[in-house]
């Protein structure tokens, strides 16, 4: 890829949370899979809905629930063009991609899940995507059913077409593995999965601030969004759906916002979206998240990939050069031959949880454990790893600092 048109040093200006030191070291922060830092932009509009504009939405004639209420809904329009939905009414705002997903679950699944039907996920998925079908096919008698990987942490392809059949109603599948970065083939899934009947759900919880979305031209069913993984607030999340699909499925809860009119004996429920968004939703990271997405997309998700596909590959070819010199003292864990820039890695003789510490000690944040994939650590025959993911305000220094600081752990080990 061509070198990124954009400034590392102003981007980095942007987020109050860089410039600091911690344990006496300047802040090296790696840690993206889990949550992203928020620009000054998201910080603002945060502070300015509670300062300004705080009033409940949709409920109210007087201006400040009118402002309130425009800017949530603003935020609606600009998740939909973000990842090219049809229209904004298939964007049902949640607390996050957890939530979104046990929201098909329990009511897609609850109404057309039946005893017998499969449903297929895969081997890579987070804890969120595997339990709520745990669960729900536990309660219809279904059966779950998961697509092997290889060693480099890819999915057999083979393997995923002997699974699907009519008895196949379901493909719940994870775009980007959030502990090894591998990006799954979604489109070639989704049109598999479509070819026996099944519907699809896919989480974009990491491909979001990654990859581009455009939800009609994949032909998903249904993708989860997550804003703090997109440089927003914690506590929100979009799913989106097709209507016709939307408007099939029950509420998944009562009360004020999803209901047209309530008696005593009947309850007629609102238009989608907001038969999903029952109660008072969370107004004020709701509105900050457009900072977020305007925030990505006024950087371009070509430049943000193709900058931190660059901060992967010299973090791989460090690694290299550091197992040159020790004896290959450390592994690296998912090499697919596609991903985005999230690497998993172990030291020989060191326990992942010593190394985070040992780094944490440099100012040096990293995620270390099995990362909500005990299922997927299993099969690689590890309790847990280190890693590291890069964002688009990460820099080659800062792993220079990083790799300087595992030559020095590995004197230790």
């Amino acid at each position: 890829m061509n070198q990124p048109n954009i400034d590392i040093d102003s981007i980095r200006k942007q987020f109050p949370i860089l410039h600091q030191q911690v344990n006496g070291k300047p802040l090296v922060y790696l840690d993206n899979a889990a949550t992203t830092q928020k620009p000054q932009s998201v910080i603002d509009a945060l502070t300015k809905y509670y300062s300004v504009d705080n009033a409940n939405i949709h409920r109210a004639a007087h201006t400040l629930a009118a402002r309130s209420t425009e800017y949530f809904e603003d935020t609606r329009k600009t998740i939909q063009q973000f990842i090219n939905a049809r229209e904004a009414e298939e964007c049902i705002f949640t607390k996050g991609v957890t939530e979104s997903i046990n929201l098909v679950a329990q009511t897609w699944g609850r109404k057309f899940l039946s005893a017998g039907d499969e449903v297929v996920i895969t081997a890579l998925e987070h804890h969120s995507n595997i339990v709520p079908w745990q669960i729900i096919c536990e309660e219809k008698g279904a059966i779950l059913k998961v697509i092997p990987i290889n060693d480099a942490g890819e999915l057999l392809m083979d393997e995923y077409e002997k699974l699907l059949s009519a008895k196949t109603k379901l493909v719940a599948c994870v775009w980007v593995s959030n502990a090894l970065g591998t990006i799954n083939p979604v489109k070639v899934i989704i049109e598999k999965a479509h070819a026996v009947g099944a519907v699809v759900l896919l989480d974009g919880a990491q491909a979001c601030s990654h990859l581009e979305v455009d939800v009609q031209a994949l032909n998903c069913d249904f993708l989860t969004v997550s804003s703090h993984k997109l440089y927003g607030p914690t506590g929100v999340g979009v799913l989106y759906g097709k209507r016709a699909l939307l408007e099939a499925m029950p509420p998944y809860q009562g009360g004020g916002e999803m209901i047209k009119e309530v008696t005593f004996t009947h309850t007629t429920y609102n238009e989608i979206p907001y038969k999903f968004e029952a109660g008072t939703p969370n107004i004020g990271d709701v509105i900050a998240f457009k900072y977020a997405l305007d925030f990505v997309s006024g950087i371009g998700k070509y430049n943000i990939a193709t900058h931190e596909n660059d901060l992967l590959n010299y973090f791989s070819k460090g690694i290299q050069l550091i197992n040159q010199s020790t004896n290959q003292s450390i592994t690296l864990i998912g090499t697919a031959q596609q991903k985005i820039s999230v690497q998993s890695f172990t030291i020989n003789g060191m326990h992942h949880f010593d190394a985070g510490m040992m780094l944490d000690a440099k100012g040096i944040a990293v995620r270390t454990g099995h990362h909500c994939t005990q299922p997927l650590m299993q099969r690689l025959g590890l309790d847990g790893t280190i890693r590291v993911s890069f964002s688009v305000y990460n820099t080659r220094e800062e792993i220079d600092i990083l790799l300087y600081a595992l030559t020095k752990l590995l004197r230790l080990s």
